[in-house]
């Protein structure tokens, strides 16, 4: 007999099952991916967070997630300044490349400058936009 089983809806994600799944899945399949995470910050005279970088160096690639700064602290070199660190420590844990995603209301300029590429790109998305998918070479 077999076993029928219920769709749920719920609240609070459960990441670390379906997470720790998918990982154990696509360790099988192309290896173990070795994750170590990616973080510099941007603080001011006072000690407060304006700004950061986040990501994570897995299968060779670094994935930039996150990339923000206070509005009143761009155009000042900082960005450069984040990416770069953010870029060299992920070359240092063995990245050869590197992906993001961007809005064009966000910073696609930003990124080209510094190398990027668009690979993929979405309309509409949100509306009157397009979210674009970009790399490069570390």
């Amino acid at each position: 007999m077999t076993e029928e089983l219920r769709i749920v809806g719920v609240e609070e994600p459960p990441w670390s099952v379906i997470g720790g799944g998918i990982n154990r899945y696509n360790s099988q399949h192309a290896g173990d991916e070795n994750s170590q995470r990616v973080c510099f910050v941007l603080k001011s005279t006072d000690d407060k967070m304006v700004g950061g970088v986040i990501g994570v160096v897995y299968w060779d690639w670094f994935s930039v997630e996150l990339m923000w700064m206070e509005e009143e602290y761009r155009g000042r070199g900082y960005g450069h300044r984040l990416l770069t660190l953010a870029e060299e420590e992920a070359r240092d844990r063995g990245a050869r490349h590197v992906h993001l995603d961007t809005f064009s209301f966000q910073a696609p300029g930003f990124y080209e400058k510094h190398g990027y590429e668009v690979f993929g790109e979405l309309q509409d998305f949100p509306p009157g936009h397009q979210r674009y998918y970009m790399w490069k070479d570390l």
